[in-house]
């Protein structure tokens, strides 16, 4: 028997020929044990972003062949989208029949679709949608908004699909485009207490949560860049991807802790992750997310740079053991399909690596959109197939692939129930597949008394599936008579998720669930603590007082997931909870593990002489003090926050200048340069620090005219240094380009070039002007003209400025071969093509690099060029 190798057989296929559907499945590869399929292809489908899979067995599938025409062009059909159904009928693993939902010009590139029965959910901002198969012809026949009003029209981060979570609620998401949203009637959302939700107080991308009706909107967590798709466990545990800003290695995935803030933007300036911050991530996917600052929940792993985009979790036993229970997502960007395994690490999570299911090894037009369990346990991906993904391009708008993965040689058969029957609706409540555990979560409910004895006998199932016993336990919980009989069974079960899950469950049907709360506040595991802390959240009783206060007197300190947990409970409570807390926590809490932390998340100003005791503990080291002083960023000026800063100034120690300096620059900048002890400190300083990067950083923040002098004297002397270069912006942009002009025209040579070359990289429209109007002046000496010429290209608008006197033939000899040695090296694609008339053609032999990107302008650039050189 012969051996075929897959890839050198897939490598003998023409171009031409690896892109027939074919050879799509030769083209990817899947996990020891497995074995993907063509379930279908174009040109039944085309260009799929995201997918559901029917209590029947049926994918549905949302295309987005009209996806960014401004970009791809405009559709050649003239059609709207489509919404598909493909099935197949004789359990073969590859659809037979493909039907068209719906299409219409409103569709324009959806991003989500919920199937549920004969209904389906479509999500596409500014709407969602609910189309309804009335007549059971597998055609839409009504279609009703949802919602509207929401940001990213033909945007990523728009609005994005719904899933159904065991409490019977639905879940659903829009990235950072998304910004608001209303009814279909233009009427204001309210929330679980009635009152309208007020979408300026939420930070970017949101993760919401609501009745099956639509309505009791709530938002769960904020904070996100594009979290694209929602995932729930059995124990309305939810997770989520997120993406990255491209080309950072910073995509996650997210433990989505109820209430939390996950960190894209700063919580009080909404300023970017790029900027300068005390404190900084020493690594770049981490201060992506604010990860060191306080209040911010921790990503369970960042998973590189890739397009993260649908993921659910599997439940279901079809596939190898090592895959049960663990998330399963799909990225565009990377190729793949993995699960990614996750462990308990104290209050929260960490990830044990990175389980491939299905990849793209062969075939690297591979760009899986989503991943649905089916019905039998196998999975269903879709492919949107295509060789590039981001820049909103696509160069393929005629195919689209559906892969099934399962065991080799598993056919497709779709396990039928009568939910008629109450036996038969708990028996459809533990597939494997959401929209049949939908179906089967309704039919329960309107059972009631009748599926009782079916659903305890699943509950109580004690060595039966833990995850099983949770559902079970959620649809008592809405059976009116029996919920609390079973919570409270739930309450002493011996698995923590089963009492998390309990937890959960009284919350939704009790207003005032204190009382339950507090048989768990000294429960053994930490996470159902982690539990307690955010079922407290907006909690203002003298019971949740006690309970906080019991939760934070078992927390010993080192567990970021507690601590964030603490804070959301802690949320508009501040005031009254530390008080509270220091009574009881000893003497010296500040000097404990846990103390250090409370501490430095909290937010009262009662807290804030605790910070400045822990910033200036010289018996620690310097970097581990720095998250108080970053602490500090969260207070708005007032005498304590002064006082406590100017304590910390006076504390002598080997890193006294860092510490004064930190300090200076956490101080209200109108206290430091109005009044006579903050200028006093703020000159002394700057004598000392003077020539340093702390001098700079401190003439960046407070910009005395009265340094004008030695920041003159700072640039002529270090202009080929980055410190010269910094102090050169500063006097410019600071002084005013009068001052800097009256300079130059008294100068000597030497100093007018080192002038001119310590504002080389600033970029700014004064910057330009003066590089360029030295150079066209004919009454200046050759060698400054020549070396204003050379600086000019030192900056993206110097380099577009030298395009432009090259296109108007402004200048020449000595001065136009100085300018085009000042761009050889320009970055931009489009800068190099304009350039390239005008500069030497390299000889052949010549190896040509890439020069690393050229710095841009302001403030805010030169501190990261400093940090990076």
């Amino acid at each position: 028997m012969v051996v075929v190798d897959p890839d050198s057989a897939y490598a003998a296929l023409s171009e031409t020929e690896r892109r027939f559907s074919r050879n799509a499945v030769a083209g990817v590869q899947a996990a020891d044990g497995l074995e993907a399929t063509l379930f279908a292809s174009e040109p039944n489908v085309i260009n799929p972003i995201n997918i559901d899979v029917d209590h029947r067995g049926r994918v549905w599938a949302c295309e987005s062949y009209n996806y960014r025409p401004a970009v791809n062009g405009k559709s050649e059909l003239g059609q709207g989208d489509r919404i598909v159904i493909m099935e197949d009928k004789d359990g073969d693993g590859k659809a037979d029949v493909t039907k068209v939902f719906y299409q219409g010009p409103e569709l324009n590139a959806p991003l989500g679709i919920w199937v549920m029965g004969n209904k389906a959910v479509v999500s596409q901002s500014p709407y969602v949608w609910l189309f309804t198969d009335v007549n059971g012809d597998d055609k839409a026949d009504t279609k009703e908004i949802l919602f509207k009003g929401i940001g990213g029209t033909q945007h990523d981060a728009g609005v994005h699909s719904f899933v159904f979570g065991p409490d019977g609620k639905f879940y659903f998401n829009f990235g950072n485009a998304g910004r608001q949203l209303v009814d279909g009637q233009d009427r204001p959302l309210l929330d679980k207490y009635e009152r309208p939700i007020d979408f300026r107080q939420y930070k970017q991308g949101v993760v919401f949560r609501c009745e099956q009706d639509f309505t009791k909107v709530e938002v769960m967590a904020e904070n996100f860049r594009n979290g694209w798709e929602v995932a729930v466990d059995s124990y309305g545990t939810m997770w989520q991807s997120d993406q990255e800003e491209p080309g950072n290695g910073a995509d996650r995935v997210s433990y989505v802790m109820e209430n939390g803030n996950f960190g894209y933007i700063d919580e009080m300036t909404s300023a970017s992750w790029r900027l300068n911050r005390t404190n900084l991530e020493d690594e770049i996917p981490r201060r992506h997310w604010h990860q060191n600052d306080p209040g911010v929940v921790p990503d369970l792993l960042e998973t590189g740079s890739g397009f993260p985009m649908g993921m659910t979790i599997y439940e279901g036993d079809l596939l190898p053991r090592r895959y049960w229970d663990q998330i399963l997502l799909a990225d565009a960007g990377q190729g793949y399909v993995s699960a990614f395994p996750v462990q308990n690490e104290g209050a929260g999570y960490k990830s044990t690596g990175i389980l491939p299911i299905l990849e793209g090894k062969r075939d690297k037009w591979f760009r899986p959109t989503d991943v649905c369990v089916a019905p039998d346990g196998s999975l269903i991906i879709s492919d949107w197939y295509d060789p590039v993904i981001g820049s909103n391009k696509m160069k393929d708008r005629s195919r689209g692939r559906i892969f099934r993965v399962a065991p080799t040689g598993t056919p497709y058969k779709i396990p039928v129930f009568d939910l008629t029957i109450p036996e038969q609706a708990v028996k459809a409540l533990q597939s494997p597949n959401l929209s049949q555990r939908y179906l089967a979560w309704n039919a329960c409910v309107k059972h009631g008394w009748a599926a009782e004895p079916f659903l305890e006998e699943l509950f109580r199932l004690y060595n039966g599936n833990p995850k099983l016993r949770a559902r079970a336990l959620w649809v008592l919980n809405r059976i009116e008579g029996f919920n609390y009989r079973n919570l409270d069974i739930g309450f002493r079960e011996l698995n923590p998720n089963l009492r998390i899950t309990a937890l959960r469950a009284v919350r939704q049907r009790n207003s005032d669930p204190t009382e339950y709360i507090k048989r768990l506040t000294s429960d053994r595991d930490p996470q159902v603590r982690r539990e307690c802390a955010l079922a407290i959240n907006h909690n203002h009783t003298y019971e949740a007082l006690d309970v906080w206060l019991q939760l934070a007197k078992q927390y010993k300190g080192n567990d970021r997931w507690t601590v964030e947990a603490l804070s959301i409970g802690a949320y508009d409570q501040w005031e009254r909870l530390f008080p509270a807390w220091l009574e009881r926590a000893g003497t010296k809490p500040w000097m404990t593990d846990a103390g250090k932390d409370i501490i430095w998340l909290a937010r009262t100003r009662k807290a804030i002489p605790y910070l400045s005791e822990l910033a200036a503990d010289t018996s620690v080291s310097f970097k581990s003090r720095l998250r108080y002083f970053r602490s500090f960023d969260f207070f708005h000026a007032g005498y304590e926050k002064t006082q406590a800063l100017l304590s910390v100034l006076n504390v002598p120690s080997s890193d006294r200048i860092e510490v004064s300096k930190l300090a200076l620059l956490h101080l209200d900048k109108s206290f430091v340069t109005n009044s006579q002890q903050g200028l006093t400190a703020l000159n002394k300083l700057l004598d000392e620090t003077y020539g340093t990067e702390h001098y700079i950083d401190l003439m960046t923040r407070y910009e005395l005219e009265s340094e004008n002098g030695r920041l003159l004297k700072l640039a002529l002397g270090k202009s080929d240094e980055v410190i010269g270069r910094d102090a050169g912006a500063l006097l410019l942009e600071q002084a005013g380009i009068s001052y800097v002009t009256q300079k130059l025209a008294g100068m000597n040579e030497v100093n007018k070039s080192a002038l001119l070359a310590s504002i080389q990289t600033v970029g700014s429209a004064e910057s330009v002007y003066l590089l360029r109007s030295t150079l066209l002046d004919a009454g200046e000496p050759m060698s400054v003209r020549k070396n204003a010429a050379r600086y000019l290209g030192g900056s993206w608008p110097g380099e577009e400025a030298v395009v432009k006197l090259l296109r108007s033939d402004q200048i020449s000899g000595e001065v136009k071969e100085a300018a085009l040695e000042g761009v050889k090296n320009a970055f931009r694609e489009e800068i190099k093509a304009q350039l390239a008339p005008y500069l030497p053609k390299p000889p052949v032999e010549e190896v040509v690099t890439t020069p690393e990107e050229q710095p841009k302008s302001g403030k805010k650039e030169r501190r990261k060029r400093r940090k990076s050189e």
